[in-house]
Protein backbone atom coordinates (compact mmCIF):
# COMPACT_ATOMS: atom_id res chain seq x y z
CA UNK A 1 0.00 0.00 0.00
CA UNK A 2 0.95 3.66 -0.30
CA UNK A 3 1.62 5.38 2.99
CA UNK A 4 3.20 8.56 4.31
CA UNK A 5 5.91 7.68 6.83
CA UNK A 6 7.95 9.90 9.12
CA UNK A 7 11.65 9.24 8.49
CA UNK A 8 12.74 11.87 11.02
CA UNK A 9 11.19 14.90 12.70
CA UNK A 10 10.24 17.76 10.39
CA UNK A 11 7.71 17.97 7.56
CA UNK A 12 10.43 17.48 4.94
CA UNK A 13 11.01 14.02 6.41
CA UNK A 14 7.38 12.96 5.94
CA UNK A 15 7.65 10.88 2.77
CA UNK A 16 5.30 8.76 0.69
CA UNK A 17 6.47 5.21 0.09
CA UNK A 18 5.30 1.66 -0.54
CA UNK A 19 4.87 -0.46 2.56
CA UNK A 20 3.30 -3.78 3.46
CA UNK A 21 -0.49 -3.75 3.77
CA UNK A 22 -1.25 -4.85 7.34
CA UNK A 23 -3.18 -8.06 8.03
CA UNK A 24 -5.83 -7.99 10.76
CA UNK A 25 -5.17 -10.20 13.79
CA UNK A 26 -7.75 -11.59 16.20
CA UNK A 27 -10.37 -8.94 16.97
CA UNK A 28 -8.99 -6.46 14.43
CA UNK A 29 -10.47 -4.71 11.39
CA UNK A 30 -8.64 -3.78 8.21
CA UNK A 31 -9.92 -0.40 7.08
CA UNK A 32 -9.65 1.03 3.59
CA UNK A 33 -9.12 4.64 4.57
CA UNK A 34 -11.37 7.13 2.83
CA UNK A 35 -10.16 10.33 4.50
CA UNK A 36 -8.22 11.70 7.45
CA UNK A 37 -8.39 15.07 9.17
CA UNK A 38 -5.49 16.97 10.71
CA UNK A 39 -5.18 18.15 14.29
CA UNK A 40 -2.57 20.26 16.04
CA UNK A 41 -1.39 17.03 17.67
CA UNK A 42 -0.42 15.65 14.24
CA UNK A 43 1.63 18.75 13.45
CA UNK A 44 3.32 18.56 16.86
CA UNK A 45 4.20 14.88 16.34
CA UNK A 46 5.65 15.48 12.89
CA UNK A 47 7.69 18.43 14.15
CA UNK A 48 8.94 16.52 17.18
CA UNK A 49 7.57 18.43 20.17
CA UNK A 50 4.72 16.10 21.19
CA UNK A 51 5.95 13.15 23.25
CA UNK A 52 8.90 12.57 20.88
CA UNK A 53 10.10 9.61 22.96
CA UNK A 54 6.94 7.71 21.98
CA UNK A 55 7.33 8.19 18.21
CA UNK A 56 8.57 4.97 16.53
CA UNK A 57 10.70 4.81 13.41
CA UNK A 58 8.84 5.12 10.11
CA UNK A 59 5.64 6.15 11.85
CA UNK A 60 2.50 6.50 9.73
CA UNK A 61 1.05 9.66 11.34
CA UNK A 62 -2.43 11.18 11.72
CA UNK A 63 -4.89 9.74 14.20
CA UNK A 64 -8.29 10.70 12.80
CA UNK A 65 -9.62 8.52 10.00
CA UNK A 66 -12.82 7.28 8.43
CA UNK A 67 -13.17 4.40 6.03
CA UNK A 68 -14.75 1.05 5.22
CA UNK A 69 -14.08 -2.40 6.71
CA UNK A 70 -12.52 -4.61 4.02
CA UNK A 71 -11.16 -7.53 6.08
CA UNK A 72 -11.89 -9.06 9.48
CA UNK A 73 -9.61 -10.77 11.97
CA UNK A 74 -10.74 -13.91 13.75
CA UNK A 75 -13.52 -13.48 16.27
CA UNK A 76 -14.81 -10.05 15.17
CA UNK A 77 -18.47 -9.55 16.10
CA UNK A 78 -19.10 -5.78 16.40
CA UNK A 79 -18.65 -5.01 12.69
CA UNK A 80 -18.99 -6.69 9.31
CA UNK A 81 -17.45 -6.20 5.88
CA UNK A 82 -18.62 -2.98 4.27
CA UNK A 83 -19.31 -1.11 7.52
CA UNK A 84 -18.06 2.47 7.69
CA UNK A 85 -16.11 3.29 10.83
CA UNK A 86 -14.08 5.96 12.57
CA UNK A 87 -10.81 5.51 14.38
CA UNK A 88 -10.78 6.52 18.05
CA UNK A 89 -7.59 8.20 19.30
CA UNK A 90 -7.29 6.39 22.65
CA UNK A 91 -7.70 2.89 21.31
CA UNK A 92 -8.16 1.23 24.73
CA UNK A 93 -10.19 3.92 26.53
CA UNK A 94 -13.69 2.57 26.09
CA UNK A 95 -15.60 4.00 29.06
CA UNK A 96 -15.22 5.61 32.48
CA UNK A 97 -12.01 7.29 33.62
CA UNK A 98 -8.79 6.99 31.61
CA UNK A 99 -6.03 4.58 32.58
CA UNK A 100 -2.58 6.05 33.30
CA UNK A 101 -1.08 4.55 30.14
CA UNK A 102 -3.66 5.69 27.56
CA UNK A 103 -1.07 7.74 25.57
CA UNK A 104 0.83 4.52 24.87
CA UNK A 105 -2.10 3.22 22.81
CA UNK A 106 -2.91 6.21 20.57
CA UNK A 107 -3.29 6.17 16.81
CA UNK A 108 -0.89 8.41 14.90
CA UNK A 109 1.82 7.77 17.54
CA UNK A 110 2.86 5.37 18.80
CA UNK A 111 0.35 3.21 16.89
CA UNK A 112 0.28 3.58 13.08
CA UNK A 113 -2.15 6.25 11.96
CA UNK A 114 -4.40 6.76 8.99
CA UNK A 115 -2.24 8.64 6.46
CA UNK A 116 -2.16 5.50 4.33
CA UNK A 117 -4.41 3.52 2.04
CA UNK A 118 -5.18 0.99 4.81
CA UNK A 119 -5.01 0.89 8.61
CA UNK A 120 -5.75 -1.54 11.43
CA UNK A 121 -8.34 -0.73 14.11
CA UNK A 122 -9.37 -3.14 16.85
CA UNK A 123 -13.11 -3.75 16.80
CA UNK A 124 -13.43 -2.54 20.41
CA UNK A 125 -11.91 0.81 19.48
CA UNK A 126 -13.77 1.41 16.22
CA UNK A 127 -16.83 3.66 16.15
CA UNK A 128 -19.62 3.43 13.59
CA UNK A 129 -19.40 6.50 11.34
CA UNK A 130 -22.57 8.61 10.97
CA UNK A 131 -24.53 7.41 7.96
CA UNK A 132 -25.35 10.97 6.89
CA UNK A 133 -21.69 12.02 6.63
CA UNK A 134 -19.13 11.45 3.90
CA UNK A 135 -15.73 9.99 4.84
CA UNK A 136 -14.30 13.51 4.64
CA UNK A 137 -16.87 14.77 7.13
CA UNK A 138 -16.66 11.76 9.45
CA UNK A 139 -12.86 11.99 9.58
CA UNK A 140 -13.16 15.30 11.46
CA UNK A 141 -14.89 13.73 14.46
CA UNK A 142 -12.41 11.61 16.49
CA UNK A 143 -10.45 14.42 18.17
CA UNK A 144 -12.00 17.79 17.31
CA UNK A 145 -15.68 17.00 17.74
CA UNK A 146 -15.20 14.52 20.58
CA UNK A 147 -12.98 16.88 22.58
CA UNK A 148 -15.62 19.59 22.27
CA UNK A 149 -18.40 17.16 23.22
CA UNK A 150 -16.58 15.82 26.29
CA UNK A 151 -15.74 19.36 27.44
CA UNK A 152 -19.33 20.54 27.12
CA UNK A 153 -21.27 17.45 28.18
CA UNK A 154 -19.29 14.97 30.27
CA UNK A 155 -17.19 17.59 32.06
CA UNK A 156 -18.98 20.91 31.61
CA UNK A 157 -22.52 19.57 32.08
CA UNK A 158 -23.75 22.54 30.07
CA UNK A 159 -27.47 23.31 30.14
CA UNK A 160 -29.65 25.50 27.98
CA UNK A 161 -29.29 29.16 28.90
CA UNK A 162 -25.79 28.84 30.34
CA UNK A 163 -22.82 30.67 28.83
CA UNK A 164 -19.73 29.13 27.25
CA UNK A 165 -16.61 30.96 26.13
CA UNK A 166 -14.78 29.29 23.25
CA UNK A 167 -11.25 30.32 22.34
CA UNK A 168 -10.37 30.39 18.66
CA UNK A 169 -11.98 29.15 15.47
CA UNK A 170 -10.05 25.95 14.77
CA UNK A 171 -11.45 22.45 14.63
CA UNK A 172 -12.27 21.88 18.31
CA UNK A 173 -13.57 25.42 18.73
CA UNK A 174 -15.98 25.37 15.80
CA UNK A 175 -17.39 22.01 16.84
CA UNK A 176 -17.80 23.39 20.38
CA UNK A 177 -19.70 26.34 18.97
CA UNK A 178 -22.02 24.16 16.90
CA UNK A 179 -22.66 21.80 19.80
CA UNK A 180 -23.21 24.57 22.35
CA UNK A 181 -25.74 26.28 20.08
CA UNK A 182 -27.56 22.98 19.52
CA UNK A 183 -27.73 22.56 23.32
CA UNK A 184 -29.29 26.00 23.74
CA UNK A 185 -26.27 27.57 25.42
CA UNK A 186 -24.99 31.11 24.83
CA UNK A 187 -21.60 31.11 23.10
CA UNK A 188 -18.91 33.80 23.19
CA UNK A 189 -16.01 33.29 20.77
CA UNK A 190 -12.55 34.88 20.85
CA UNK A 191 -10.31 35.22 17.80
CA UNK A 192 -7.63 37.47 16.32
CA UNK A 193 -9.62 37.67 13.07
CA UNK A 194 -12.71 39.83 12.62
CA UNK A 195 -13.57 37.80 9.53
CA UNK A 196 -13.55 34.56 11.54
CA UNK A 197 -15.61 36.19 14.28
CA UNK A 198 -18.25 37.13 11.72
CA UNK A 199 -18.29 33.55 10.48
CA UNK A 200 -18.68 32.36 14.07
CA UNK A 201 -21.64 34.69 14.52
CA UNK A 202 -23.24 33.20 11.42
CA UNK A 203 -22.94 29.76 13.07
CA UNK A 204 -24.86 30.96 16.11
CA UNK A 205 -22.34 32.61 18.42
CA UNK A 206 -23.99 35.30 20.51
CA UNK A 207 -20.92 37.57 20.46
CA UNK A 208 -17.25 37.67 19.57
CA UNK A 209 -14.14 39.34 20.93
CA UNK A 210 -11.00 40.15 18.94
CA UNK A 211 -8.31 39.53 21.54
CA UNK A 212 -5.65 41.44 19.61
CA UNK A 213 -7.80 44.57 19.66
CA UNK A 214 -8.97 43.85 23.22
CA UNK A 215 -5.97 42.31 25.05
CA UNK A 216 -7.85 42.40 28.36
CA UNK A 217 -10.59 40.31 26.82
CA UNK A 218 -11.66 38.91 30.18
CA UNK A 219 -12.99 42.33 31.20
CA UNK A 220 -15.17 42.35 28.07
CA UNK A 221 -16.46 38.89 28.99
CA UNK A 222 -17.44 40.14 32.44
CA UNK A 223 -19.34 43.05 30.87
CA UNK A 224 -21.18 40.65 28.56
CA UNK A 225 -22.20 38.46 31.50
CA UNK A 226 -23.25 41.20 33.92
CA UNK A 227 -20.05 40.82 35.95
CA UNK A 228 -20.66 37.13 36.59
CA UNK A 229 -18.34 35.40 34.11
CA UNK A 230 -19.03 32.36 31.96
CA UNK A 231 -20.19 28.98 33.25
CA UNK A 232 -17.62 27.08 31.19
CA UNK A 233 -14.51 28.20 29.28
CA UNK A 234 -12.76 26.10 26.64
CA UNK A 235 -9.09 27.10 26.73
CA UNK A 236 -7.15 26.05 23.64
CA UNK A 237 -4.33 28.58 24.03
CA UNK A 238 -2.66 27.50 27.26
CA UNK A 239 0.42 29.44 28.32
CA UNK A 240 0.02 32.54 30.46
CA UNK A 241 -3.52 33.08 29.24
CA UNK A 242 -4.90 30.65 31.82
CA UNK A 243 -4.97 33.51 34.35
CA UNK A 244 -7.29 35.51 32.08
CA UNK A 245 -9.40 32.41 31.62
CA UNK A 246 -9.86 32.17 35.39
CA UNK A 247 -10.82 35.86 35.54
CA UNK A 248 -13.43 35.35 32.80
CA UNK A 249 -15.05 32.34 34.47
CA UNK A 250 -17.78 32.64 37.10
CA UNK A 251 -17.25 31.78 40.76
CA UNK A 252 -17.19 27.97 41.02
CA UNK A 253 -17.06 27.85 37.21
CA UNK A 254 -15.17 25.37 35.08
CA UNK A 255 -12.29 25.58 32.61
CA UNK A 256 -11.63 22.81 30.10
CA UNK A 257 -7.88 23.01 29.38
CA UNK A 258 -7.67 21.60 25.88
CA UNK A 259 -4.65 23.05 24.10
CA UNK A 260 -1.24 24.63 24.38
CA UNK A 261 -1.03 26.79 21.27
CA UNK A 262 0.79 29.61 23.09
CA UNK A 263 2.86 27.44 25.41
CA UNK A 264 3.02 24.19 27.38
CA UNK A 265 3.89 25.88 30.68
CA UNK A 266 2.44 28.76 32.67
CA UNK A 267 2.81 30.76 35.86
CA UNK A 268 -0.50 30.31 37.63
CA UNK A 269 -1.76 33.03 39.98
CA UNK A 270 -3.19 30.97 42.81
CA UNK A 271 -5.17 33.58 44.73
CA UNK A 272 -7.76 34.27 41.97
CA UNK A 273 -8.06 30.52 41.41
CA UNK A 274 -8.68 29.95 45.12
CA UNK A 275 -11.03 32.87 45.70
CA UNK A 276 -13.10 32.14 42.59
CA UNK A 277 -13.04 28.41 43.43
CA UNK A 278 -12.43 27.58 39.79
CA UNK A 279 -12.16 24.00 38.57
CA UNK A 280 -9.60 23.40 35.82
CA UNK A 281 -9.50 20.02 34.10
CA UNK A 282 -7.15 18.86 31.41
CA UNK A 283 -9.13 17.40 28.52
CA UNK A 284 -7.51 14.71 26.39
CA UNK A 285 -10.39 13.73 24.10
CA UNK A 286 -12.78 11.12 25.60
CA UNK A 287 -13.70 7.43 25.86
CA UNK A 288 -15.40 5.54 23.04
CA UNK A 289 -18.71 5.55 24.91
CA UNK A 290 -18.80 9.35 24.60
CA UNK A 291 -18.03 9.06 20.88
CA UNK A 292 -21.06 6.82 20.37
CA UNK A 293 -23.33 9.24 22.28
CA UNK A 294 -21.95 12.22 20.38
CA UNK A 295 -22.56 10.68 16.96
CA UNK A 296 -26.19 10.10 17.87
CA UNK A 297 -26.50 13.77 18.89
CA UNK A 298 -24.81 14.97 15.69
CA UNK A 299 -27.24 12.94 13.59
CA UNK A 300 -30.27 14.04 15.61
CA UNK A 301 -29.38 17.73 15.19
CA UNK A 302 -28.06 17.41 11.61
CA UNK A 303 -24.75 19.07 12.55
CA UNK A 304 -22.39 19.18 9.56
CA UNK A 305 -18.64 19.51 10.20
CA UNK A 306 -17.08 22.75 8.97
CA UNK A 307 -14.25 21.89 6.58
CA UNK A 308 -12.08 24.68 5.24
CA UNK A 309 -10.31 22.62 2.58
CA UNK A 310 -9.91 19.04 1.36
CA UNK A 311 -6.51 18.01 -0.04
CA UNK A 312 -5.63 14.95 -2.08
CA UNK A 313 -3.51 12.11 -0.67
CA UNK A 314 -0.53 13.38 -2.65
CA UNK A 315 -0.91 16.87 -1.13
CA UNK A 316 -0.24 15.88 2.48
CA UNK A 317 2.56 18.44 2.83
CA UNK A 318 0.31 21.26 1.62
CA UNK A 319 -2.36 20.17 4.10
CA UNK A 320 0.11 20.33 7.01
CA UNK A 321 1.33 23.72 5.83
CA UNK A 322 -2.26 24.98 5.74
CA UNK A 323 -2.79 23.67 9.27
CA UNK A 324 0.28 25.59 10.45
CA UNK A 325 -1.19 28.83 9.09
CA UNK A 326 -4.51 28.23 10.82
CA UNK A 327 -7.92 27.21 9.54
CA UNK A 328 -11.57 27.96 10.24
CA UNK A 329 -12.76 24.49 11.11
CA UNK A 330 -10.98 21.44 9.74
CA UNK A 331 -8.34 20.49 7.16
CA UNK A 332 -8.99 17.10 5.51
CA UNK A 333 -6.95 14.80 3.31
CA UNK A 334 -8.93 12.53 0.98
CA UNK A 335 -7.17 9.15 0.71
CA UNK A 336 -9.60 7.26 -1.49
CA UNK A 337 -9.97 9.58 -4.48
Amino acid sequence: MKAWTLKDFGLANLQMSDTQTPVPKTGELLIKVGAVSLNYRDKAIVEGFYEPHLVPENLIPVSDAAGVVVALGEGVTRFKLGDRVNSHLYSRWLDGEPAPDEPAHCFGSPLPGGLAEYMIIHEDSAVRAPSNMSDEQASTLPIAALTAWYSLVDYGQIKAGQTVLIQGTGGVSIFALQLAVAMGARAIVTSSSDVNLQRALSLGAESGINYTKTPDWHTEVLKMTGGKGVDLLLDVAGGQGINQSIAATKAAGRIAQIGFLTGQSTQLNLMPLIFRQTTIRGIAVAPRSSFDRMNAFLSEHAIAPVIEQVYSFEQAHQAFEHLSKGAFGKIVISIDN
